[in-house]
């Protein structure tokens, strides 16, 4: 059996397309149109006319002819040429083929977490090294408030693949972003054990996050905030540190769920109207601005998670609500209303004048008592101290 010898051409030929994940008859293809454009370009054929040129290229030497309807045509001093043109085409196509390889791997990878390192800014857009490809970051996809700068390494969240621009496009805002984080940190979540239910977030400030779990003794919240919260804190970190995350155990009773998403207020009273969907909180004095939060922003995120309207309101403290029952009782024993200032409104001054009334009233029957005996003494010292003055003033007379 003979052995045939491959020339540098075929072993480069083989290389090249084993190493670039390209088939070799795509390559051979390739070189071939690149050839015959290159005569062309030289020999000003016309485009009716380009049907009748093809072209010979020998695999295993690598010898190149141009033939005209059959006819060898090549001209002289052109296999320097072809092979530099050749050369050129085949570098942009190999560039194209590993591209869509890369493209094609990271389409499979859309929803998940990569790490990234920052490389330029392209105008208003970042590019990043997220590994075997490069990726965008739109400005709509910054977290506002974070500082970004060269060969700075992040987490990012790849978004979609850009078939027009073939490019692959990642997030910093994105909810999977928090979400994919969460299960590198947490073997509950990745196992499945711990069920996210839903995340909402305004990227750069706050989050919150429903868990669940159906597996007895496992506790959701506390799987995802770790031991002495080490696991939300990583989570945290991979934020630059600028986003509070708030873990809610999620529950099928849209009053406890609506109740846990407005932590860290405790001792709140929910009402569900499920049809219009809304809720009603009643919220002591001393707990609405951890249930209102900053700008509104707690319960805005809440009422996203939960899908309700939320409406708080202040509830009554028992001592306010003993001092005005006592305060609107008259004399009689008959409830009266509430003083009303000029205005028309029950301001807190009004209120307090009423409760200032308390000592003066009295129950039925109490008007009949005789007036309090405290002045009879004080009247009769005084009239003992004039009879006194007259027997002083009649002995010096005398």
């Amino acid at each position: 059996m003979a052995v045939v010898q491959r020339s540098e051409f075929a072993l480069a030929l083989n290389q090249i397309a084993s190493e670039r994940g390209v088939d070799a008859s795509v390559v051979l293809e390739t070189m071939k149109g690149a050839i015959l454009a290159a005569f062309r370009k030289d020999n000003v054929v016309a485009d009716e006319d380009l049907e009748k040129y093809s072209v010979e290229l020998n695999e295993n030497t690598g010898e190149t002819k141009i033939l005209q309807e059959g006819k060898d045509v090549t001209p002289p001093g052109f296999g320097r040429i072809a092979a530099q043109t050749a050369k050129q085409v085949l570098l942009q196509k190999i560039r194209e083929k590993e591209k869509d390889a890369i493209i094609s791997e990271y389409s499979k990878r859309i929803g998940t977490v990569v790490n990234g390192m920052i490389l330029r800014f392209m105008g208003p857009n970042m590019v990043l090294d997220i590994g075997k490809a490069e990726a965008i970051m739109e400005t709509s996809d910054r977290i506002p408030n974070e500082q970004y700068f060269l060969n700075k390494k992040i987490p990012v969240y790849i978004r979609e693949i850009d078939e027009e621009r073939r490019e692959i496009m990642v997030s910093r805002t994105h909810i999977g972003l928090i979400e994919g984080l969460l299960r590198r940190e947490v073997p509950e979540v990745s196992s499945g054990s711990v069920v996210i239910k839903k995340t909402v977030r305004e990227p750069g400030n706050r989050a919150k996050i429903a868990v669940y779990s159906e597996q007895s003794g496992i506790d959701p919240v506390g799987s995802c905030v770790g031991q002495k919260g080490v696991r939300i804190q990583a989570v945290i970190d991979a934020l630059d540190g600028i986003e509070r995350i708030d873990v809610i155990q999620w529950n099928a009773d849209p009053a406890k769920f609506i109740a846990n998403a407005l932590s860290p207020a405790k001792d709140l009273k929910v009402e569900v109207d499920e049809n219009e969907k809304k809720a009603r909180v009643l919220a002591p004095q001393s707990e609405l601005p951890l249930v209102i939060g900053r700008d509104g922003q707690n319960v805005r995120l809440a009422s996203k998670l939960t899908e309700y309207i939320i409406e708080v309101e202040p509830e009554a403290s028992p001592a306010k609500a003993s001092a005005s029952a006592e305060a609107t009782v008259d004399k009689a024993g008959e409830p009266k209303e509430a003083p009303v200032s000029e205005t028309g409104e029950d301001s807190e001054k009004s209120a307090k004048s009423v409760i200032s009334e308390k000592p003066e009233i009295q129950t039925a029957g109490e008007s009949e008592k005789p007036a309090a005996t405290e002045s009879a003494p004080k009247v009769k010292k005084s009239r003992k101290t004039k009879a006194q003055k007259e027997d002083s003033e009649q002995a010096k007379s005398e």
